[in-house]
């Protein structure tokens, strides 16, 4: 039975990455099942103070990093709200519509979309904009990558 547990958790751990480009999975959540199963499977005596705290922290942390990314992006290219909205409904449409390229091309239409009809900005700078809400995307998710095997590899370091 022990199989069976290490299996789900390794599987939710698996789906917690895969969430990072369907961003309408709560990666983060699936990480919290992980540490769940094997809490109630195993036990919790390992999940110490110490290690649950660096494990809200780093939770916290990866949706810090996904809002304040984006933001920081798209104000700093010039966007609107409009355009960080238009990003974030393009980056939850995007892979549902056109499968894997959806993820980079979904956020750069919406805030392209967004600038061009709310703002009455020219196409240059409406494509900018584009362009940065892609670039915080892609970055984002490279810190979250690297956010999540952190707290993963902290959490086997401390169980087995």
């Amino acid at each position: 039975m022990d199989y069976v547990y290490w299996f789900l958790i390794g599987l939710v751990f698996v789906i917690s990455f895969i969430a990072l480009t369907y961003p309408i999975l709560p990666g983060v959540l699936f990480l919290a099942a992980g540490f769940l199963i094997y809490g109630f499977a195993f036990s919790f005596e390992p999940f110490t103070p110490l290690f649950l705290t660096v494990q809200i922290l780093l939770f916290i942390s990866l949706f810090v990093v996904d809002y304040i990314g984006n933001a920081y992006a798209v104000k700093k290219k010039g966007g609107s709200k409009a355009a960080l909205w238009g990003s974030s409904i393009g980056l939850i449409a995007g892979p549902f519509v056109i499968p894997v390229a959806g993820i980079l091309i979904g956020p750069f239409l919406g805030a392209v979309i967004a600038e061009l009809l709310f703002q009455r900005k020219g196409l240059k700078s409406a494509v900018s904009v584009g362009i940065g809400t892609v670039l915080a995307f892609v970055g984002t998710t490279l810190i979250k990558v690297f956010t999540q095997a952190l707290m993963i590899g902290y959490f086997y370091y401390q169980v087995l």
